[in-house]
């Protein structure tokens, strides 16, 4: 993203613009055999130069401001666009970033991590009965406790609609399962409250390992194919 609003006047010829506003001159580059400032001689620093140089500071310290605040202006606009809107994680596109990144440090460090694809069952149901502010109340519900029972170095975000996603690091297929299992023991362990009404809530979750023999939106594909594969095995028991 290109950063506009900043003054983008040279600094020589910021420092031309002051020497000539004070009526001395800009001395050619070249070895110097007094103590300079901003290339200017002890013999060239009158009273009127002196203050010109001390104006140039000030605008120089004016513009590292300036820069800042747009830095800070601009990272706060960046972690917005990778912000799910209704929840406190990661939207699909910055997850499948991560992911990506995950797969890369996987690789270099020979370090396990996997893939857990969530499913809220029966959202539709919830907004049925109770309104689509219960369901929402369901998903921020989902999404707050996944964040409370999954380390820092994990990665959780709403991949849309009812699904989320948790990139487990140090994670092989294994212990993502387990881990996958106690998460959603975490989730169902008490409903979702909606003023007088409270509604349960009921998960299903497949796994996938991450790997370099798939690209990122292939290791989604398959751990989704894997919840519904749970989710149909649970139906039909």
């Amino acid at each position: 993203m290109k950063i506009t609003g900043a003054r983008n006047e040279p600094f020589s010829a910021m420092r031309r613009r002051a020497l000539q506003q004070a009526g001395a001159q800009a001395r050619p580059s070249g070895p110097v055999d007094s103590v300079e400032i901003l290339g200017i001689s002890e013999a060239e620093m009158t009273p009127a130069v002196s203050s010109a140089v001390q104006g140039l500071l000030g605008e120089i310290d004016d513009l590292r401001g300036e820069v800042g605040r747009l830095k800070g202006r601009l990272a706060e606009v960046e972690d917005l666009a990778d912000r799910d809107a209704l929840t406190p994680l990661l939207n699909r596109r910055a997850l499948i970033r991560e992911l990506g990144r995950i797969r890369t440090f996987a690789q270099r460090y020979g370090s396990p991590a996997s893939l857990v694809y969530f499913d809220l069952d029966d959202l539709k149901g919830v907004n049925d009965r109770l309104g689509h502010a219960a369901g929402d109340a369901a998903l921020r519900a989902v999404a707050e406790r996944l964040l409370a029972h999954v380390r820092e170095s994990d990665i959780v975000g709403r991949m849309g609609g009812d699904e989320f996603a948790v990139i487990l690091a140090q994670a092989d297929q294994t212990t993502a399962e387990h881990k996958a299992a106690s998460l959603a023991r975490a989730i169902e362990a008490e409903p979702v409250k909606f003023g007088d009404w409270s509604a349960p809530l009921h998960i299903s979750w497949g796994v996938r390992e991450i790997t370099q023999d798939a690209e990122p939106e292939a290791i989604v594909a398959e751990a989704d194919a894997a919840m519904y594969a749970k989710k149909r095995e649970r139906k039909s028991a």
